[in-house]
């Protein structure tokens, strides 16, 4: 896709970066006093035997069995995420080539069970304050930026199975004391801070996001079990965007959002109707982030489902006087929507299902390529929101291995992140969309999600590791390691693949 603004420069300032988070990249699992977190009993599922990738609510639900099961094993080799692609070791390293390629900026979390172990405890864990502290210092050595995630699919193992992670209510105390710890901690160091990753994401998998094991409950409990904890969620982004306020005057504290755009699969009027739906679905929990309350059309659902939440005296006060700085979203696709789907192909996407969409292509995991979908999300985003966006994750997962020579000539990566960026300039340049930054998803090859591979690669460095810990973990640079150099030297004003 030709690049119409072709050698025009992203505005003065754009933060260019990647993104990571602790639980799929670390590793160091039971290293530096942390706790063991969620994120350590999520066991490899094999794609060639797994529950079918569309069934994104099955791959990443958890039983107390599953984790027993994980507690005892002896061989770390079934839960790659403890291993991560290594950085507890090897940052330096990394960030020197986050360095090389010219980050301004590089998104991580922060591993709540390396500061707390168990969640509850009334002091930090002061190797792990001081282990993030070596990674900060080391990116400030390069002159790169922390944006830092405060939760990312880690709550810590012990608040998960003794308070029901986020459905109790102490969890918002529990939060904000990890809160408070790190923005203190770290005040002098890290200005740009996000609440919750992909907030909305604990409809999805409540085990990962929430800390909630679904088989505690009934299937007909469960509906407002789950909305309970988001409400606690709600209710502890804006404690905590206070609090990092208060710690770090001139803080920038922002929302994350998973932005799936559906169009409607036809012009009917009621696949028009399905994908406002479905886009409500999406923003609704933007909303309350931005708006400080909850909106409307999300409570009338509730009241339709039957669903009663139940708010402590100062929990609207404290949303509403409490909203965050900018919207940040992870954007990887778009799907379709249809008031009759019986027949139509169903596709997955980023911890979400769609109807596919016949005039796209699909990465081998499903994933329909859209990079005109990322400016209609910027558009659609900016226009809903009038807050500064960010784009904080965005990407294509490959397989891939070197050839004889030890290269990885990856043309596909650079052909989808150039289409991307091309689309997010006319945004900004043609729509008058706000963009802070872009952080790739991600720098470097780590554990995938929901099924905890190594071999779906999102990095434009390989690391020599397969899906059951076995390899090197060497570092190597692939072709796409040189274009975005380029691209973040110029600033965005040369996107070709020359």
């Amino acid at each position: 896709m030709a690049d119409t603004h072709h050698g025009t420069a992203f505005p003065e300032g754009f933060l260019w970066g990647g993104a990571t988070a602790a639980n799929q990249c670390e590793g160091g699992w039971n290293e530096g006093g942390k706790g063991i977190s969620a994120a350590d009993v999520f066991a490899f599922r094999d794609p060639n035997n797994a529950t079918s990738g569309a069934d994104i609510h099955a791959n990443c639900d958890v039983t107390d069995a599953d984790i027993d099961e994980a507690l005892a094993a002896d061989d770390d080799t079934r839960y790659p995420k403890r291993r991560g692609a290594d950085f507890y070791h090897r940052y330096a390293e990394d960030i020197a080539l986050y360095a090389e390629m010219g980050f301004k900026v590089y998104r991580m979390s922060i591993a709540w069970s390396r500061i707390f172990p168990r969640g509850d405890e009334q002091e930090p864990c002061e190797e792990g304050l001081a282990f993030y502290e070596r990674v900060f210092d080391e990116c400030a050595k390069h002159g790169i930026e922390p944006l830092v995630t405060m939760s990312h699919y880690e709550p810590p193992l012990a608040f998960c199975r003794e308070y029901n992670g986020w459905y109790d209510r102490r969890s918002i105390d529990f939060f904000c004391r990890y809160v408070d710890v790190i923005t203190r901690r770290y005040a002098g160091k890290v200005k740009y801070w996000l609440t919750f990753n992909e907030v909305d994401s604990i409809l999805r998998h409540p085990f990962m996001t929430g800390g909630l094991i679904e088989s505690r409950w009934t299937p007909e409990e469960f509906p407002a079990v789950v909305r309970q904890a988001m409400h606690h969620q709600f209710v502890a982004s804006a404690r905590a965007t206070k609090i990092c306020h208060e710690n770090i005057p001139g803080s920038k504290v922002g929302c994350m959002l998973t932005k799936v755009t559906f169009y409607p699969y036809t012009c009917k009027a009621d696949d028009v109707l399905a994908a406002q739906r479905r886009m409500r679905e999406t923003y609704c929990y933007g909303d309350v982030q931005v708006f400080g309350a909850y909106p409307h059309y999300l409570l009338n659902d509730y009241k339709n489902r039957g669903v009663e939440i139940h708010q402590e005296p100062g929990d609207a006060q404290v949303m509403r006087e409490n909203p965050v700085d900018f919207v940040s979203f992870s954007y990887y696709m778009s799907s379709c929507a249809a008031g009759e789907a019986k027949g139509l192909e169903v596709t997955e996407a980023n911890t979400t299902t769609g109807v596919k969409n016949p005039y796209l292509p699909s990465s081998e995991w499903g994933w329909q390529i859209d990079p005109v979908g990322l400016r209609v999300s910027l558009i659609d985003l900016y226009d809903r929101y009038r807050k500064p966006l960010f784009i904080v994750e965005n990407g294509i997962g490959v397989r891939e291995e070197p050839d004889d020579e030890g290269r990885i000539h990856d043309d596909y990566r650079i052909d989808y992140l150039s289409a991307h960026l091309a689309e997010a300039k006319k945004a900004i340049l043609e729509d008058g969309v706000e963009l802070m930054g872009y952080t790739s998803w991600a720098p470097i090859d780590l554990v995938s999600n929901s099924t905890n591979q190594m071999s779906k690669r999102y990095g434009f460095v390989y690391v020599d590791a397969d899906d059951h810990c076995q390899g090197t973990y060497d570092r190597l640079r692939k072709d796409s390691f040189w274009w975005y150099q380029k691209v973040i030297a110029t600033n965005g004003a040369d996107l070709s693949a020359e």
